[in-house]
C-alpha cells in the first residue's frame, strides 16, 4: 500500500458542502479567499474542490492560458493527492481557460472572471474595498458568462460586447450600440457581482449606452476614438457530431500503460465496462475524454487516470483545450452515462436534480427524515457561499412609507409578494463577527419600495461600518442560504398581499401552495394559482379551501417536502386531509375548478437523467447552440432566441418573442438533428413547439416557481432597479 500524501491544507477539504479553491504559488497551495473564488489569474494553475450534501466530490484543476509546465504539473499532482486523501471516489476534472465544462461554469451563476499576470508577476488574490482599483473587464458569452481583463484603453471596445470600467467606488457598464438586451442583462451580474462580493456592496454601478459616456468615463480613459463593429465568434462547434466516440480499456499488465479499443462506436453498452479495469471513453472531436475506473481495478491503474489521459490525449494529436473527467464508478456524470444505450444506476435518485447519491464507493445510507437536523443537510449555494448551516441570529425589517418596521418574529420565515424586506443575518467566523443584509422585494412592490429598500440597505449597512456582505434577491429567485435561516420550516413566499398593519387584503378563499425542495435540500413554499395546471407530479401540495384544506403528494414527492407542508397547514390553520395522487377526492378537483392536465412526466419522477436546456442563437452570424450550465432557472429562457428543452423523453422547443426567422426555421432541424445523433442512440422522440408566453404545464414544471407574468415588465428594468 502506497503511502498516503497529506498537505496541511487537506484537513478542512471537504468537510462541509461547498466550494473552495487554491491557487499553485511557489508550488506550493494556498487558498482563495471565499469573496474570490471565480476570479482566476490567466498566468497560474488553481485546485478546486466542490462538496455536495451526500457527500460526493469533484475536483477540479483549472490551467491559465499563459500558466508554466511546472505550475500545471503541481496542480495534477495535488488534484491526484486530493482525490487519494478523499478515498479515490471524487470526480476530477482537468480544466482549461475559456474551455471549461459545464459542471464547472455552473458553479459561477455570474460569471468566471479572468485577470491578467500571476503569482510569477507578484499579482495576489487581496479582498479589497480599495478605490483606486482601474481594470477594463470584457464580457462575452450569452449563456455562460466569462469577463476577461483586456487592456484599459478605448481600443480593447468594440459595440457587439458589454464592458465593465471598474474603478473601484464607480462601476460602469458600457453597453455596445449592437449589443443586445439578454446580453445586457447578463453583463449587468458581473457588474452586481462586483459590487457585493468584492466591494462589499460599497460602490455605485451605472449603466452607460454607447454615445452617451459620462465624463467621468471620459477622463479615465481619454479621448473617445471610433469604436470598431463587433467581431463574431467562430470557434463553436456544431451540435450535430456527437455521434463520434469510442471506448478503450487501459491496462498496465505489461509494466506500461497500453490502450486497447473495446468499441470503435457508440452507443456502448454498460456491460462493456468491467468492474476491474479502467477505461477510456474517446470523444475527442467534442474535446472531451473520460476515464472511468472499475472499483476493482489495481490501485496503480487507479492513481494513474489522470495522467493516462493526458498521455492519450498527445498520442492522439488532440488539442492540448481537451477537457478530461475522472470517473469513479458510481460517480458517472450525465456527459459520460449518455454514450451509453442502457445505463441504469444502482441508486436512481428521484425528481430532476442530480444524482447525488455518489458518497464513497457509491453507496449511500438511506438516512430517515429528521427535521431537527435539516439544517445540517444544506447544501452550499455555490457561488454566494452556504457560509454557514444558517443557525445565527436573523434580524427581519419590512419596508413602510421610506423606512423600516421591525416584523414580528412569530412570522419569520413568511414573505409577502407586495412587500419588500431586508433580513440581517450575523454569525461568526474565526471569532469574528460577520454580517449578509439580503434585500428582497416582491414582484408586486412598489418603485418607491423598491427604492426605499436600496436606501434602507445601504443606511444598514453604514451603521455597521461597511462590514457586511449585502445580497439582493427576487421574488422567487432566493439562494439556498437565505432558505436555510428558517431552520427546518420552509421558506413561504405569499403570491401577493402584504403584511403591513391595516394593509392586509382578505385572503382568497381558496389558495395553493407548491411545496419542492431545491438541489440543496433547502425547501420553499411558494403560493401558486388555484388551478389544477398549477401541480406537478413530483411535488408537494397544501390546498386551502372552503371545503376543506388537503395535502397533495406527486408520485414523485420527497419525505421533505411532506414534512415542509406540516409547517404550511400550521400556518394556515387547521387541519388537512392526505391525498395522493391519482386518488384524489372530488372534494379536491372542485376546489381547484375541475380536473385538468397538469405537469406529470414520468422521467421527472425516477429521472437518472436530468433536464438539459440549450439555446439556439445566430447573433454571431451563423446558427450555433449552447448549453445552458448549472440548475436552470425560467430567467435563463432568451426572449431573442429559440430554446431546446430536453426532458429525455421528449424535446421542447421555445421560442421567444423576439427571435428571428431563421433562428425559428433553423430551431426544428437543430430539434431533430440533436436526437438523431443523440450518442446513447434515442430516436424519433416527439419534439414539441411552444411559444413564449402560451407555455403548458408540461413544459413550465421543469423550472422552480414559473412565473407567468416574468415577461410582462421589462428584465433590463427589473436589473436597472437593482443598481
Amino acid at each position: 500500500n502506497s503511502i498516503m500524501v497529506s498537505h496541511k491544507e487537506f484537513e478542512t477539504a471537504g468537510k462541509k458542502p461547498g466550494l473552495q479553491a487554491w491557487r499553485i504559488e511557489n508550488m506550493d497551495l494556498k487558498p482563495v479567499p471565499k469573496a474570490l473564488i471565480g476570479n482566476f489569474f490567466t498566468g497560474d494553475a488553481y485546485v478546486l474542490l466542490y462538496t455536495t450534501p451526500a457527500p460526493s466530490h469533484y475536483i477540479h484543476m483549472w490551467l491559465g492560458d499563459e500558466c508554466s509546465q511546472d505550475e500545471s504539473g503541481a496542480a495534477a499532482i495535488f488534484a491526484t493527492q486530493l482525490d487519494d486523501f478523499l478515498g479515490g471516489g471524487p470526480v476530477q476534472f482537468r480544466e482549461v481557460q475559456n474551455n471549461e465544462s459545464l459542471t464547472f461554469q455552473g458553479y459561477f451563476k455570474s460569471g468566471i472572471k479572468y485577470q491578467q499576470g500571476g503569482v510569477a508577476s507578484g499579482f495576489h488574490h487581496v479582498v479589497t474595498n480599495d478605490a483606486n482599483v482601474k481594470r477594463l473587464l470584457h464580457i462575452k458569452g450569452r449563456r455562460t458568462i466569462r469577463a476577461t481583463e483586456v487592456a484599459f484603453s478605448w481600443a480593447s471596445f468594440n459595440q457587439g460586447d458589454c464592458f465593465i470600467v471598474d474603478l473601484g467606488k464607480d462601476i460602469y457598464q458600457w453597453c455596445g450600440s449592437e449589443c443586445n438586451r439578454f446580453e445586457l442583462v447578463k453583463a449587468s451580474q458581473v457588474a452586481i457581482d462586483i459590487r457585493d462580493n468584492e466591494r462589499n456592496g460599497r460602490a455605485t454601478i451605472q449603466m452607460v449606452e454607447e454615445g452617451a459616456e459620462p465624463q467621468a468615463l471620459i477622463d479615465a480613459l481619454g479621448p473617445k476614438p471610433s469604436i470598431p463593429p463587433g467581431t463574431p465568434d467562430d470557434d463553436k462547434v456544431d451540435i450535430s457530431n456527437k455521434k463520434k466516440a469510442s471506448l478503450y480499456m487501459i491496462s498496465d499488465a505489461s509494466g506500461s500503460m497500453k490502450s486497447t479499443i473495446v468499441a470503435e462506436s457508440s452507443p456502448f453498452k454498460q456491460a462493456m465496462l468491467n468492474l476491474e479495469e479502467c477505461y477510456i471513453l474517446d470523444n475527442g472531436v467534442d474535446q472531451n475524454l473520460f476515464v472511468w475506473k472499475g472499483p476493482k481495478a489495481n490501485t496503480s491503474e487507479r492513481k494513474a487516470a489522470m495522467s493516462a489521459a493526458q498521455q492519450f490525449i498527445k498520442d492522439k494529436g488532440y488539442s492540448n483545450k481537451t477537457q478530461i473527467q475522472v470517473l469513479p464508478a458510481g460517480g458517472e456524470t450525465t456527459l459520460f452515462k449518455q454514450f451509453f444505450s442502457d445505463w441504469k444506476d444502482k441508486d436512481q435518485t428521484t425528481g430532476p436534480t442530480k444524482a447525488y447519491a455518489i458518497g464513497r464507493i457509491a453507496k449511500v445510507e438511506k438516512v430517515p427524515f429528521d427535521a431537527s437536523t435539516l439544517h445540517t443537510n444544506h447544501s452550499m449555494a455555490a457561488q454566494h457561499g452556504m457560509v454557514d448551516d444558517g443557525k445565527g441570529k436573523v434580524q427581519i425589517w419590512r419596508v413602510e412609507g421610506g423606512d423600516k418596521v421591525a416584523v414580528d418574529a412569530s412570522s419569520y420565515g413568511q414573505f409577502f409578494g407586495g412587500d419588500c424586506y431586508l433580513i440581517l443575518y450575523s454569525y461568526k467566523l474565526g471569532g469574528r463577527e460577520q454580517h449578509i443584509i439580503y434585500t428582497w422585494s416582491g414582484l408586486k412592490c412598489t418603485q418607491d419600495e423598491l427604492a426605499a429598500s436600496a436606501f434602507l440597505t445601504v443606511k444598514l449597512d453604514d451603521s455597521m461600518g461597511g462590514a457586511p456582505v449585502q445580497v439582493r434577491v427576487t421574488q422567487g429567485q432566493e439562494p439556498a442560504h437565505l432558505m436555510s435561516l428558517f431552520q427546518g420550516k420552509p421558506m413561504v413566499v405569499y403570491m401577493g398581499g402584504t403584511s403591513r398593519k391595516g394593509g392586509q387584503a382578505k385572503s382568497a378563499a381558496t389558495r395553493l401552495f407548491h411545496i419542492r425542495q431545491s438541489s440543496s435540500r433547502a425547501t420553499r413554499a411558494v403560493e401558486v394559482k388555484p388551478l389544477a395546471s398549477s401541480l406537478n407530479t413530483n411535488d408537494v401540495f397544501v390546498l386551502k379551501s372552503p371545503g376543506g384544506t388537503f395535502v397533495w403528494s406527486g408520485v414523485g414527492a420527497s419525505e421533505e417536502e411532506m414534512a415542509a407542508s406540516k409547517h404550511i397547514v400550521a400556518t394556515l390553520g387547521g387541519s388537512a386531509s392526505n391525498v395522493s395522487e391519482d386518488k384524489e377526492p372530488d372534494g379536491f378537483w372542485l376546489a381547484l375548478g375541475g380536473k385538468n392536465e397538469y405537469q406529470s412526466s414520468k422521467s421527472l419522477q425516477k429521472t437518472v437523467k436530468p433536464p438539459r436546456l440549450f439555446g439556439c442563437s445566430n447573433k454571431t452570424g451563423r446558427l450555433i447552440v449552447e448549453e445552458v450550465p448549472g440548475d436552470f432557472q425560467q430567467t435563463d429562457l432568451a426572449t431573442d432566441d429559440v430554446m431546446l428543452l430536453d426532458t429525455w423523453d421528449q424535446i421542447f422547443i421555445w421560442i421567444g418573442n423576439e427571435a428571428n426567422d431563421e433562428e425559428k426555421t433553423g430551431a426544428p432541424k437543430i430539434a431533430k438533428d440533436y436526437v438523431d445523433s443523440d450518442p446513447s442512440g434515442r430516436k424519433g422522440l416527439p419534439i414539441v413547439s411552444i411559444k413564449q408566453g402560451a407555455e403548458p404545464p408540461t413544459f413550465t414544471g421543469w423550472f422552480q416557481a414559473w412565473d407567468h407574468k416574468m415577461w410582462e415588465t421589462d428584465p433590463l428594468d427589473k436589473i436597472r432597479s437593482q443598481f
